[in-house]
């Protein structure tokens, strides 16, 4: 009986723990660019392309890591992969973190805790992920503001 019992709170757990943690059925897939990415339609390298050195965080939508909407972002739209939280950059501002994740394009849509003004927080769609990502240190290349 007890082993039954373990059997079925393996099911269970297993099956809340791999539920969706976004209510969006629709998935963005992530933009990924080709090695031109600094150059124009002249193909003449794009100047003042600003890069900066940070701490990168990740976060779920987690009830104990966000508010009381865990799905909506600072700026009104639903989590989805892509999405990084940050104090020091304007909403819609397109980075990328070349060191960690090459040319995959984020966006940024999200704002972190008023303590941390020099950090870029992603996106992850379950806490295990955020967990598991850690804290690094990393360049960002901001392509648009």
């Amino acid at each position: 009986m007890s082993k039954l019992l373990f059997v079925i709170f393996l099911i269970i757990s297993f099956y809340f723990s791999n539920q969706a943690v976004s209510p969006t059925t629709a998935t963005i897939e992530p933009i990924i660019l080709e090695e031109n990415i600094f150059l124009n339609q002249q193909n003449i390298k794009i100047k003042n392309i600003k890069e900066y050195w940070v701490i990168i965080t990740g976060y779920s939508s987690s009830y104990d890591e966000t508010d009381d909407t865990p799905y909506i972002t600072a700026s009104g739209e639903w989590v989805t992969d892509g999405i990084v939280a940050s104090n020091f950059l304007p909403f819609g501002t397109k980075i990328l973190i070349p060191e960690i994740f090459g040319n995959k394009i984020f966006i940024v849509k999200d704002r972190m805790n008023d303590r941390f003004e020099d950090r870029i927080d992603i996106w992850f769609p379950s806490k295990w992920e955020a967990i598991n990502f850690g804290k690094k240190y990393s360049k960002i290349i901001i392509l648009s503001n």
